[in-house]
């Protein structure tokens, strides 16, 4: 069924809490009324179509159209000795999609657990965490064609994926609304655990190495460095890491001793960016009624009642000074609206 309103408040809809509202607002509940809604003009320049708004940050009212997928199904596509293959719809919430995964001993999205946001926004963002990246689990991304109502295949090399890019974010790209993605995961054992402190967590807290206790240590580690934006708002890591080069990284290991890194290839290198922004003094600051959260450099806050161009101020703020301290440029993850 479609259901739609006017002059509604996206508050519900963007996990930065930013209380701003669209003129008009659609959901869907299949491909075929996104189509009719699209072959009928309901849909009025500007659009957007969201996610559950984990990656948005709303600057105002969105004078336009919001379009919100609740295809939430999950079809077993193919099965074979060590391999499933899945399709998912883009409105389900991607957590119940790793939970659905672990609980039937599917292997591969583990490292991906609490990350916010539908399945959709997933395959156009590259979302990635703890040596993992959605990327690797794809085979297909279906889609809607804006301009012509049609349907468009893409296969995994269509999608062009790089460190949080597809071909979804080019400009010229964005004409098309995912509406399933395809994965395909493992059913033999095998875990990703050189990344991060995962390992050593699992040592800690685990005496069995299974996918329940991987996904359960990721949870208690992402719960510890990041707020829940239920209660703090927030679009969890704000910057992307930069990649630079491997001789810059050098020149700045001379003068921070401490300054980590993870391999790109052999000339280039990640550097993290809450590293960064913590040496530059940012982590636990606040302003008014937005600031850094105290445990985690990465994730600007919204303490309660701030608006979009306040948090955006203070993203600037933290670029120009970690530009000045390490020259780097640090590029926002999270979507400008």
């Amino acid at each position: 069924m479609i259901h739609e309103h006017n002059n509604y408040s996206l508050l519900p809809h963007n996990t930065f809490g930013i209380d701003v509202k669209a003129s008009s607002f659609l959901e869907y509940d299949t491909v075929a009324e996104l189509r009719k809604l699209l072959e009928d003009g309901r849909i009025t320049e500007p659009w957007l179509h969201i996610g559950s708004g984990s990656n948005l940050l709303f600057l105002q009212d969105f004078k336009g159209t919001v379009l919100h997928s609740c295809i939430n199904s999950i079809e077993l596509l193919e099965e074979t000795a060590e391999t499933v293959s899945l399709r998912v719809g883009a409105g389900v919430i991607w957590d119940d999609f790793v939970s659905y995964c672990v609980e039937n001993q599917w292997y591969g999205a583990e490292n991906l657990s609490l990350i916010p946001g539908e399945v959709g926004a997933s395959a156009v963002q590259n979302i990635g965490a703890y040596g993992v990246e959605v990327k690797d689990l794809i085979q297909s991304v279906e889609t809607v064609d804006v301009t012509t109502a049609t349907e468009r295949l893409f296969l995994l090399d269509d999608c062009h994926y790089s460190y949080r890019h597809s071909i979804f974010k080019e400009p010229e790209m964005q004409k098309y609304i995912v509406t399933f993605v395809c994965f395909q995961l493992n059913k033999k054992e095998g875990f990703t655990l050189n990344y991060g402190s995962i390992s050593e967590e699992l040592k800690v807290r685990c005496s069995d190495l299974t996918l329940e206790n991987v996904r359960q240590v990721i949870i208690d580690v992402r719960n510890s460095k990041l707020p829940d934006p239920k209660v703090v708002g927030n679009a969890g890591s704000f910057f992307m890491n930069p990649v630079v080069k491997r001789s810059h990284y050098k020149t700045l290991k001379e003068k921070y001793s401490d300054i980590p890194c993870y391999d790109v290839d052999s000339e280039l290198v990640k550097i993290p960016a809450a590293w960064m922004i913590d040496r530059c003094g940012w982590k636990g600051y606040s302003i008014g009624q937005v600031g850094i959260h105290d445990k985690q450099a990465l994730v600007l806050i919204n303490k309660g009642g701030a608006k979009g161009v306040e948090v955006a101020e203070l993203a600037q703020e933290i670029k120009q000074s970690v530009f000045n301290k390490f020259q780097i440029e640090i590029f926002p993850e999270v979507k400008f609206v």
